[in-house]
């Protein structure tokens, strides 16, 4: 054989690494749909009672507010920030729509207005998130943080720590009645998402958001208004959580500060078991929806198999350390701290 034919015939080492990097990429892709059917596979073996009508939609309930919230996170983590403020301003939303809706601690009695009040402080709450990050250039990991503590602290004076009963019919509609079937939570966790998609696929948000979290500095010198989008970005899932909050208090029957205590965990780790990469710029609202379903029917099948809670817990905990492993990037960032 000559030279030349060698050459020919043997790919380079450029040539040998791509299929393996496609082949690495569609199984990031592909793992969490296929581990969401292989762990239904497992608990309905183990279990006959987790593939019963009630139980499935007792799963899509449970599933339906993280998915709002998860939606709107999951553009904050496209763009390479992180937003731990969820809770706080679940809280928030969850005492103001509270607070102005039908109850038994007011006078007021604003139904709808109420609720669109409500969420529009989720949406301000954002939007401070995403002036004070850009203004001032303080990580999104510490803006978060302590907007998270700002609204569990405006949520417990509010009431002082009590919690106020929801009276109101159209709001307690919401989570206690259906629609074909469903929860209407599940159809309002359809519609977040069915938004989420829209503009993630048809709006220059949602491109904007994986080209700034695939590379920050490249977009600004391409003349990608970085600054502005961030905050539009931070302020829609602003909007989601103080939709969250508003659902959490149809659902549950009141508002108080600590209706949202234990999400933040359960979100983050089903935009990122999903597929959306803590370096940003690799995901979307769809690969969420399979996250969240993983992990919600995950925890609803080790409850059916009587599996100890702090057990769990630490499933849960491996679980976020497992898929950070399998979606980072490290060729982006070669400097692990």
């Amino acid at each position: 054989m000559t030279t030349a034919e060698s050459t020919i015939s043997e790919p380079g080492p450029g040539r040998r690494r791509f299929p393996a990097a496609l082949r690495s990429r569609r199984l990031v892709q592909l793992g969490p749909t296929i581990a969401l059917v292989g762990v239904s596979i497992l608990i309905s073996a183990v279990n006959h009672r987790f593939l019963t009508l009630d139980n499935l939609r007792s799963i899509v309930t449970q599933s339906a507010i993280p998915l709002v919230l998860s939606v709107g996170l999951t553009f904050i983590i496209l763009s390479g920030a992180i937003d731990l403020s969820i809770e706080g301003v679940m809280a928030m939303s969850s005492v103001i729509v509270s607070f102005l809706v039908l109850n038994n601690r007011t006078n007021f009695d604003w139904g709808l207005l109420g609720v669109v009040v409500a969420i529009l402080v989720g949406g301000l709450a954002g939007f401070l998130n995403g002036v004070i990050h850009v203004t001032f250039r303080i990580p999104s990991f510490m803006v978060t943080l302590g907007l998270w503590s700002v609204g569990i602290g405006l949520a417990t004076v509010l009431y002082r720590g009590l919690p106020v009963t929801v009276e109101d019919p159209m709001l307690r509609s919401w989570a206690l009645g259906t629609t074909l079937s469903f929860s209407n939570l599940a159809w309002f966790a359809i519609g977040a998402l069915v938004v989420g998609y829209l503009v993630q696929r048809f709006t220059i948000l949602g491109r904007y958001a994986y080209v700034i979290g695939g590379n920050e500095d490249l977009a600004r010198l391409s003349g990608v208004p970085v600054n502005r989008y961030k905050v539009m970005l931070f302020t829609f899932a602003g909007l989601c959580s103080g939709l969250a909050g508003v659902l959490i208090a149809a659902r549950t029957g009141y508002g108080t500060a600590n209706v949202g205590t234990g999400t933040l965990f359960q979100v983050v780790t089903s935009v990122v078991v999903g597929g959306t990469a803590l370096t940003g710029g690799t995901g979307g609202v769809l690969q969420t929806l399979v996250g969240v379903l993983f992990v919600t029917t995950l925890s609803n099948g080790m409850i059916l198999m009587g599996i100890h809670p702090y057990i769990q817990q630490a499933v849960q905990g491996l679980l976020i350390i497992v898929a950070v492993a399998l979606t980072m990037d490290r060729a982006r960032v070669p400097i692990i701290k």
